[in-house]
């Protein structure tokens, strides 16, 4: 069996920078392009920071045909910043992080209220605003008390693009249907497992990730959004690499790498339950409808034909573990 796909979008990819960018970036170009995250050290929070890291991309990719829709970490902006920002190559929209919440996002918000004059810039000027969507809380209900600022966000600036990044419960899908400003992307891993994969027996660093894996129900709300086909519905991998040794050690940093096997686990997910009809616009229309995106031309051709995933990646000094190492999946790309 053999399926096609045209232009496959990951709505949220982090590809790091240096030498882990230079071994993360090809094994993440399957796609068409990515929009990509910009929580490095220092964070992207300028035009001529992101044309760097762009360029930076670029030359990692070794002539890949992919292309990297670039993010800038948000921050409060006045009109003429934004412009800059919009005027552009490459740019696609702010990336919003409650402070300290995620990996590199010290520098991220702290209180929302000092950013509403630029949330209202950015909903006349058509910026979407992409959000890591976690409160301090206990870690189970982080997500679920963020909803009340989505709630929030999509009231006041209710021609404000917002994107639901990453999302973990059924709470969040029910809140997807409340507003129609208001899209989502989600993951692999969250289509898949639940916390019990991640800590029921023994611990899975590389299972970890933030926001963390939640409840059956909760997954089971996530993949039956998918495999209905849901209109604002986007998959963002959030593939998240980390050094080995950053992963298997104390304080083990949170990312799931999922770049090198994410479309031929998808394709299996979506045929497994007779949805492969849904996965097109899952991988890319719906991203191009609500965002008017228009990727370069590439077709991806998957097929039942079984895929050794390797143990790790090694190069240029460092060594990532990819989600399902070692294992043999039963799908691949065909060359």
């Amino acid at each position: 069996m053999e399926l096609t796909l045209d232009s496959p979008l990951d709505m949220h990819l982090h590809l790091r920078d240096g030498d882990m960018l230079k071994l993360t970036a090809p094994l993440s170009s399957d796609f068409a392009g990515a929009v990509i995250m910009p929580n490095l050290v220092p964070p992207v929070t300028t035009p001529d920071m992101m044309l760097a890291y762009a360029e930076r991309i670029r030359a990692a990719l070794d002539g890949a045909a992919f292309t990297p829709y670039m993010s800038l970490f948000f921050t409060a902006l006045d009109e003429k910043a934004l412009q800059a920002a919009i005027s552009t190559p490459g740019f696609f929209g702010f990336k919003l992080y409650p402070a300290g919440i995620t990996t590199n996002s010290e520098g991220g918000v702290s209180n929302l209220a000092e950013a509403e004059r630029t949330l209202k810039l950015m909903e006349e000027m058509g910026i979407p605003l992409l959000v890591h969507g976690e409160s301090h809380g206990f870690v189970m209900d982080r997500e679920q008390e963020f909803l009340s600022v989505y709630r929030h966000l999509a009231t006041a600036y209710p021609k404000l693009r917002i994107s639901m990044e990453h999302i973990t419960t059924a709470a969040a899908v029910e809140l997807l249907d409340e507003f129609p400003n208001l899209c989502a992307t989600v993951t692999l891993q969250h289509l898949l497992i639940t916390l019990d994969d991640v800590a029921g027996g023994m611990l899975q660093p590389h299972l970890f990730c933030k926001p963390i894996a939640k409840r059956p129900a909760d997954r089971e709300a996530l993949l039956q959004a998918a495999l209905n086909g849901h209109p604002r519905l986007m998959f963002g991998s959030d593939s998240a690499p980390h050094p080995r040794c950053k992963k298997e050690a104390c304080g083990c940093a949170a990312g799931v790498f999922t770049a090198p096997v994410a479309l031929p686990k998808l394709a299996e997910l979506f045929t497994t339950h007779g949805a492969a009809d849904k996965l097109q616009g899952f991988i890319s229309g719906n991203a191009c409808r609500l965002y008017g995106l228009k990727p370069a031309s590439k077709q991806v051709t998957l097929c039942d034909t079984p895929m050794q995933v390797p143990a790790r990646y090694r190069s240029y000094g460092q060594e990532v573990v990819p989600m399902y190492a070692g294992q043999t999946l039963p799908w691949s790309i065909k060359n």
